[in-house]
């Protein structure tokens, strides 16, 4: 596989653009409800899952152009992590069962991305040249 050793800055890029318009996507749902997901017809600004939607919006707009993505992935990394431990650990230990096995594998691709960066497509990339 070392073919695709050229291609690492770029493939990084990827990653960061395809987790954060997935996660964009979830703050849309909580925020516009669009896709409706029934679970957030409720949802106001103030609640817990409202701010959780407006990180995410905020947070899935900087990951997505690449802009301090280092700070920004963290903190979306710390908030999947209390996301987890809020709404799904305490439904049971596996998280197969508790359905957290999202917020597990967004928490752990946003702490790559805190300490890998960017890659080459993003504004950080420009900042830095």
């Amino acid at each position: 596989m070392s073919f695709l050793k050229g291609w690492t800055p770029q493939i990084l890029s990827v990653f960061r653009i395809i987790f954060a318009l997935l996660l964009i996507e979830h703050a849309t749902a909580k925020l516009f409800h669009f896709p409706h997901v029934a679970m957030f017809d409720g949802v106001t600004l103030t609640s817990l899952f409202g701010v959780a939607g407006i990180i995410e919006l905020v947070g899935g707009l900087l990951l997505l152009v690449g802009l301090f993505t280092p700070i920004v992935a963290f903190i979306l990394s710390g908030e999947m992590a209390v996301a987890y431990f809020m709404v799904h650990a305490p439904q049971g230990f596996f998280p197969l069962l508790n359905m957290g096995e999202g917020a597990i594998l967004y928490c752990f691709a946003f702490l790559y991305l805190a300490a890998a960066g960017a890659g080459s497509w993003s504004v950080d990339h420009l900042r830095r040249s």
